[in-house]
């Protein structure tokens, strides 16, 4: 009945279920057992027709009440037929990684595979899907507060796994992770049943908790019922989370990294020289150079690297849309010398480090430091969510920042605690460039922090921005454009923007982080302000950090400078 046992603070007591056609009382929702004695008079007879809505209903009180049916639906011709097509003996929970370009998917996805066997194709598999029910008209910014807001009905929905490698692998370059979960059959079966009785039943969605991996773990509870995964209040249910709660009760038997079409294609890359990789991405815009001197001169082997790659990003690039009859041309151009040429494998990719074994989501923080060389101060942080450039990068994408709900609280000699710092959002991607691949790095934030006009004052303020980053080796600089709207009592104006560059350097070795960066504003009123920061973080253990960072707030003709160590736990 997906009843509320106290995890999230809406509808405690009550099912989550938000529909009407899900309960046969009339309070079902709020009263439990009105609804079981409702079920128990409809399920009873012989061929009930509500026993068709819900089997997995109906097994759960014949068990109990000892009823006696061999054939309790044999009068179901809908739900046998599809019991018959939907048939599983292993059940596989796909964790897709985080995708910044889609607000839905910023934190990663889960869902559930249904594999027909051991031995059986993963494309012959079922997709179990939760998600929220949008309009593919609504924007960004408006999918994202009504997914906050609880907007939108979530559903279920049963789809062929394969469509899911498309989409998350295939179209929009996400590595998957697989877990096969330790269930036997009699688990699965209770899992595929009780799917029956939620098509078309709505629940309310909330992109912070009562999302996709809060409902799949409900789904296996209801497979495994005491398996106390929903015991805990839930503030926030990332995916990530998820994968943990189930390892954590044992409940994972086996991993399996899946990489993506573009990881497979930069593992191609690494393969060759600077120049190799320059023509090869010459031969995806005109095959014919596979006739100029310079790609005759290499040895068979060298021209089939460059060629499959050639191959490999013009399938990727035009992996979307409609078929275009020119790429069709040169694909087939390209795929008939490759067969001409020795085979090339794509490298193996050797497996990063699993996301369950990053560090926790949440992040308590305690600091001590100076300002202005006089002025001491002491900090205490908390960050609902999720992870910042500077954290440690074990089991997160590597140049992301995801953050939600930060605060910081400052209390110096002279004064009482004050707020120093609400970040509400803070998204940051940084994906770096190359000759085969072009992302666009940029970032998007708002909250209120102190800035300087005329004194250190709360501002309210969204900024965000866009431009570039490049991989070398260890180093990644990036230099972004930025716009800045910004809420101030001195300002004359009620929203005074502000433009100028952010610009940085990140290092990232081992346990060690690096960042030094400044971004700096010119507003439509001649005011000009500037911050610059050196920071470095030591990830001493998995959910313990210590960070350092020299900054220096500046506007027209003077600054202030601040030095903080801070000690940083990180918790689920």
């Amino acid at each position: 009945m997906h009843v509320n046992p106290g995890a999230t603070l809406r509808d405690r007591g009550r099912s989550y279920i938000d529909d009407d056609n899900y309960f046969l009382a009339d309070n079902g929702k709020d009263d439990v057992l009105a609804e079981l004695r409702a079920t128990a008079a409809a399920l009873e007879p012989a061929e009930a027709p509500d026993r068709c809505r819900f089997p997995a209903r109906y097994r759960f009180l014949a068990g109990h009440f000892n009823w006696q049916d061999d054939t309790p639906f044999a009068h179901c011709e809908d739900y046998s037929e599809w019991r018959a097509a939907v048939q599983a003996s292993r059940a596989v929970l796909v964790f897709p990684a985080a995708y910044l370009n889609s607000p839905s998917s910023m934190f990663g996805h889960t869902l559930l595979r249904l594999d027909q066997g051991e031995g059986s194709a993963v494309w012959l598999s079922w997709a179990v899907n939760f998600g929220a029910v949008s309009s593919e008209a609504d924007n960004s910014l408006f999918h994202i507060y009504r997914g906050l807001a609880g907007g939108y009905p979530g559903r279920f929905a049963l789809v062929p796994y394969v469509q899911k490698i498309q989409e998350y692998s295939h179209m929009e370059n996400r590595d998957m992770w697989e877990y096969t979960l330790d269930l036997d059959q009699q688990e699965i079966d209770w899992l595929i049943e009780h799917l029956w009785e939620l098509k078309d039943i709505n629940f309310d969605y909330y992109f912070f908790d009562e999302n996709c991996s809060f409902r799949l773990l409900e789904l296996v509870e209801v497979a495994r019922p005491g398996s106390q995964l929903l015991t805990e209040l839930r503030f926030a249910e990332v995916p990530v989370n998820t994968v943990r709660a189930l390892d954590d009760r044992d409940l994972i038997s086996e991993r399996h990294y899946r990489p993506s079409k573009a990881v497979e294609l930069d593992n191609l890359r690494r393969q060759m020289t600077p120049r190799q990789q320059k023509l090869a991405r010459r031969l995806a815009d005109d095959p014919g150079l596979m006739e100029s001197e310079e790609f005759l001169q290499a040895g068979a082997e060298q021209q089939a690297q460059m060629v499959t790659t050639a191959y490999r990003y013009l399938r990727l690039v035009n992996r979307k849309g409609a078929r275009d009859p020119e790429v069709a041309r040169d694909s087939f151009v390209l795929l008939t010398k490759m067969n001409q040429l020795p085979r090339v494998d794509v490298p193996e990719t050797q497996d990063p480090e699993p996301p369950e074994a990053g560090h926790g989501t949440q992040m308590l923080a305690l600091a001590g430091g100076q300002r202005e060389g006089n002025q001491d101060f002491g900090e205490l942080s908390y960050r609902l969510t999720y992870h910042d450039l500077l954290d440690n990068n074990y089991g997160f994408l590597r140049g992301a920042q995801i953050q939600g709900l930060g605060l910081t609280l400052r209390s110096t000699e002279s004064g009482d605690p004050r707020l120093e710092e609400l970040d509400v959002v803070s998204i940051r991607s940084l994906a770096p460039r190359n000759r085969f691949s072009k992302p666009l790095s940029w970032y998007v934030e708002g909250g209120l922090e102190r800035a300087w006009a005329g004194r250190r004052r709360l501002v309210r303020y969204v900024q965000g921005g866009a431009g570039g980053s490049w991989a070398m080796g260890n180093w990644q600089p990036y230099l972004l454009t930025s716009l800045r709207m910004e809420n101030n009592s001195d300002f004359d104006t009620f929203l005074t923007p502000g433009a100028g560059l952010d610009a940085g350097l990140l290092y990232q070795r081992g346990r060690w982080q690096w960042q030094v960066g400044s971004v700096g504003h010119y507003f439509n009123n001649d005011t000009y302000r500037h911050t610059s920061e050196l920071a470095v973080h030591w990830a001493f253990a998995r959910q313990h950090g210590l960070r350092a960072s020299l900054s220096r707030e500046g506007w027209r003709g003077d600054g202030d400078n601040e030095f903080k160590l801070q000690w940083r736990w990180y918790f689920d």
